[in-house]
């Protein structure tokens, strides 16, 4: 038996990739998911026979000057979020570069003062700055945490920690757990509202090769889905982020990508 839920999520595209630090790419991002999503070599049902595509109001990409550090386009996605947040909207955000994480974390912290961030990488994404950036993709959890977004930070799936960010994670008090370590993620102990910060290069590049940075050894999409199954939400938001269409293959990843939207629609509907 199909189940056909009527509540709307968001679904918001962010095309910024100005605050990539290797190749640009990943502003194009949200239409290949959105191409994915709604290919015919699939269907609308997630793994839950939930059809969730329907349940999917696509409010378009956010209007940014993508340049680089741009604080306009950081206030901008901002802005975006905290309208749908208001009108009691559950959100999945498509990037775009990981940069685009903190500006949403700001308007989830007006609404949820005991957040919780779950964020699956490759990178810890906690430098301080990057190259005299401090609005890189590699520094979106440096700003959220500096700005109190969330009370709790778990990372799944790093394998590429500096010292430098093994400090910042000590600093902050923030989980990192690599690949080897996954069993030892207890999503029992999670508690108030979830925010899921997916960044595809978090997966082994024979599962996803089309992102910016092949960092091998990662996880597979079955043991993301099985992440995700395991949050006991509410998941009040999430973003699926890094998806760099001229580097993939036969648009694998934009697929990897659209069954991920699918699956956390299905979940942020299971335990509203």
């Amino acid at each position: 038996m199909t189940v056909t839920p009527t509540e709307p999520i968001s679904l918001l595209g962010i095309p910024l990739d100005a605050n990539s630090s290797f190749l640009p790419g990943c502003a194009l991002g949200p239409d290949a998911i959105r191409t994915a999503l709604h290919s015919t070599s699939g269907n609308d049902a997630n793994e839950a026979s939930v059809h969730v595509t329907p349940v999917l109001d696509d409010l378009g990409d956010v209007g940014l000057t993508n340049e680089r550090g741009s604080h306009a386009d950081a206030d901008a996605i901002t802005e975006v979020v905290r309208g749908q947040l208001a009108a009691g909207r559950q959100l999945i955000s498509l990037g775009g570069d990981h940069s685009v994480t903190y500006p949403i974390l700001r308007a989830f912290r007006e609404v949820h003062d005991d957040l919780t961030v779950v964020h699956i990488d490759a990178h810890p994404d906690m430098y301080d700055d990057l190259d005299g950036n401090p609005l890189s993709h590699a520094s979106p959890f440096a700003r959220a945490l500096e700005d109190g977004c969330m009370t709790t930070l778990v990372q799944l799936g790093i394998r590429t920690a500096t010292q430098h960010m093994v400090e910042q994670a000590d600093r902050w008090n923030v989980t990192m757990l690599t690949p080897r370590q996954l069993s030892d993620f207890d999503p029992a102990a999670l508690t108030g509202p979830i925010y899921f910060s997916l960044d595809l290069d978090g997966l082994d590049p024979s599962c996803a090769p089309g992102v910016s940075h092949h960092e091998p050894g990662g996880l597979t999409v079955r043991e993301v889905l099985d992440v995700i199954d395991a949050l006991p939400g509410p998941i009040v938001g999430a973003d699926v982020v890094e998806l760099n269409p001229t580097r993939d293959l036969v648009d694998m990843t934009a697929m990897v990508g659209a069954k991920f939207v699918k699956e956390l629609a299905g979940a942020m509907l299971a335990r509203r």
